[in-house]
């Protein structure tokens, strides 16, 4: 069930992105690393249609995390990207051809070996309060300095470095999901009000969205996907282990087979995500309303505004 749980989420994840990134190249320049996108956003039928898709996906992952473990669930959620490219070939109509195939062979591979490798199970504890601060820290400080230095590039830049952040917010938020469930299933759904994890959860996933939707604004679903989809579950994976006590097989052949799977999962990823079936951003040339705004508030030294 657990499988069943986490592809069905991977799914949703996937048709959710491409709807949004379809929605959200379309906002105003202006518009991005603020969180009046989302607002703007929320006007759009297509947008609003995927994020229902990724809703569902959320919810159908966070039941996924209440039964298995985050080293368990994360590689089954990053198969969103083949759902993704499924959804995006058939909207551009392009062949799948040899690179097509390859990433779709590295990333199911590379799940499959992962899983089978390391045999994803829960430890007999979590790590103390002091570790898990620290690895908390650790995810939003460099998930903070990404969007620092992003802030400094040409806006076409931003993409990676905006999904990358977006996508270690998501791991993280994966991580305190499980805590969350575990302590609802253990004390009650009053005792977890009391507790500060799920309004963290709420303020990783809000931020998260914002940080998606401006690299979806800021250009092609190619520069942003692959990032977004790699962040996520390694990070999830580190702190499943860090301070959830996720345990996995640790002879040296285990540890080779999963050490190739997440190399294949992120290669298969970037393949995937740089085909030419994945949709890219189209403005026919024109301005979008914000631009203006956008360039003339950042400029290079010299005078010379950055290309949006």
């Amino acid at each position: 069930m657990i499988y069943v749980l986490g592809i069905s989420a991977a799914c949703l994840l996937g048709v959710g992105f491409v709807l949004q990134q379809h929605a959200a190249e379309r906002a105003p320049a202006a518009d991005v690393l603020r969180f009046r996108l989302l607002w703007d956003l929320a006007h759009s039928g297509l947008w609003l249609g995927g994020i229902g898709c990724m809703v569902a996906g959320q919810l159908l992952s966070t039941v996924a995390l209440a039964r298995g473990n985050l080293s368990q669930v994360e590689p089954l959620l990053v198969t969103n990207l083949l759902f993704a490219f499924a959804l995006a070939r058939w909207l551009s109509g392009q062949r799948l051809g040899a690179a097509g195939w390859a990433g779709v062979l590295l990333l199911g591979g590379g799940v499959a070996a992962f899983t089978l490798a390391g045999r994803p199970a829960p430890g007999p504890a979590a790590a103390g309060v002091f570790r898990q601060w620290l690895v908390i820290g650790l995810v939003i400080g460099v998930a903070l300095a990404l969007i620092g230095f992003a802030r400094h590039l040409p806006l076409f830049e931003e993409p990676p470095l905006l999904a990358t952040a977006a996508g270690m917010l998501y791991g993280l938020q994966d991580a305190l999901t499980r805590v969350s469930t575990g302590i609802a299933g253990s004390r009650g759904v009053v005792a977890l009000l009391l507790r500060w994890e799920p309004y963290a959860v709420v303020a990783l996933a809000v931020t998260g969205l914002m940080l998606v939707q401006s690299a979806f604004e800021a250009g092609p679903l190619r520069m942003s996907l692959p990032a977004l989809t790699a962040a996520e579950p390694l990070v999830g994976i580190a702190c499943g282990i860090a301070f959830l006590g996720d345990r996995l097989h640790a002879d040296s052949a285990s540890l080779a087979w999963q050490v190739a799977g997440l190399a294949a999962v992120v290669t298969g990823v970037f393949v995937l995500a740089r085909h030419p079936a994945m949709p890219g951003q189209d403005t026919g040339g024109e301005e979008r309303p914000g631009d203006e705004e956008r360039l003339g508030d950042e400029e290079r030294p010299g005078g010379e505004a950055r290309p949006g």
